[in-house]
């Protein structure tokens, strides 16, 4: 059974496919107006979420669909001590495919293992958010023209911006993309995501200069420093508020230069930009919703096909000490690791490095 946990679950072709899919949805609508009919989407999300959640319900509404939905772990049967695993397992009895959200890397995978339906990766934790990345390329697909040879800025926080590390993936595997990471020492990205990126060869520069990296972007994918990551309040004070974008820096900008974020925003991006031509993340949020209506067109005709292969292994000699791993916290989980392209030993819900 096909799932979307991390953008690479799917082939640069099958990002294509999607991508033509949503196009034509956005051309007929009315062709796929019963395309989902008499199938249901359980909407379980965990953590708070305004644009991902109603724009997966609009999209299964607008295919002829039903929504069943769960907001809040207070809400559900999490907060009586249930696994991700049976909350799956019993999700799978009531609904056709699923998009859930959580605060723990992970959370999805193992979702998707206990799972008889398809289920998308709505966010987990820090970690990945494949379908923003679906919201991200058709965005630049449709401003751009073309998904290569690219300059790409990055700013804010990269440390713990799930959705930087999936279009970081995604944009990767595009030819002559490069990118330019902008964060303050404190969050730059993490260290599995860089060591893929050198082991791929992908050209990349880190700076703290916003201003300075503007003038030779072809877009500029702004993102907020995330109140609900940080630990210590303190840090997270002394963080905010280190880039903001405005009219004024953007005239050092290129006059096609896109700027996306996946909002929402705090105070990253003045509304006096909102106007501007190049501000393109209101209409990022709505190509969202046509590439997860292609999306849940996909996971449901390939239902049936055969789960992807995996170079993972259980071993019950290794375990992650990540505390925001999902098998840290997971009851019955087994540790399952992988080795990368330069044999460290990661975790395979994570991807923290396991000393072994």
């Amino acid at each position: 059974m096909r799932n979307l946990i991390n953008i690479t679950d799917f082939t640069v072709e099958e990002l294509q496919a999607l991508m033509d899919k949503a196009l034509d949805i956005i051309a007929k609508p009315q062709e796929y107006a019963q395309s989902c009919k008499g199938k249901k989407l359980a909407s379980l999300f965990f953590e708070p979420s305004t644009r991902t959640r109603l724009s997966f319900e609009a999209a299964m509404h607008e295919l002829g669909g039903s929504v069943i939905t769960v907001s809040g772990a207070a809400g559900s049967s999490l907060s009586k001590g249930e696994t991700l695993a049976d909350t799956a397992r019993m999700i799978s009895c009531y609904a056709d495919i699923c998009a859930v959200r959580h605060n723990l890397s992970g959370s999805a995978r193992v979702m998707s293992k206990a799972s008889s339906i398809p289920v998308i990766n709505a966010g987990d934790g820090g970690h990945y958010h494949p379908t923003q990345t679906l919201a991200d390329i058709l965005t630049i697909y449709r401003e751009k023209g073309g998904l290569s040879g690219l300059t790409i800025g990055i700013c804010g926080d990269l440390l713990y911006g799930r959705t930087v590390h999936s279009l970081i993936a995604a944009m990767s595997r595009y030819e002559g993309n490069s990118f330019v990471l902008i964060s303050p020492e404190e969050l730059k990205l993490p260290e599995h995501v860089v060591e893929k990126m050198k082991a791929d060869g992908i050209p990349f520069e880190e700076t703290a200069d916003l201003e300075e990296a503007l003038p030779k972007l072809d877009m500029l994918y702004m993102t907020r420093i995330q109140r609900e990551r940080f630990e210590n309040p303190k840090v997270y004070e002394r963080l905010a508020g280190s880039y903001i974008l405005d009219a004024r820096k953007m005239h050092y900008a290129k006059k096609d230069c896109i700027v996306l974020h996946p909002l929402p925003r705090v105070d990253e991006i003045s509304t006096d930009f909102d106007s501007d031509p190049r501000a393109a993340y209101f209409r990022e949020a709505l190509n969202g919703k046509f590439m997860r209506e292609a999306l849940i067109l996909k996971l449901l005709a390939e239902k049936d096909l055969p789960a992807q292969e995996e170079n993972i292994y259980s071993d019950p000699r290794f375990v992650c000490v990540n505390h925001k791993c999902v098998c840290t916290h997971e009851r019955g989980i087994k540790h399952e690791v992988y080795y990368d392209a330069d044999g460290t030993l990661r975790c395979a819900y994570c991807d923290e490095i396991i000393e072994a």
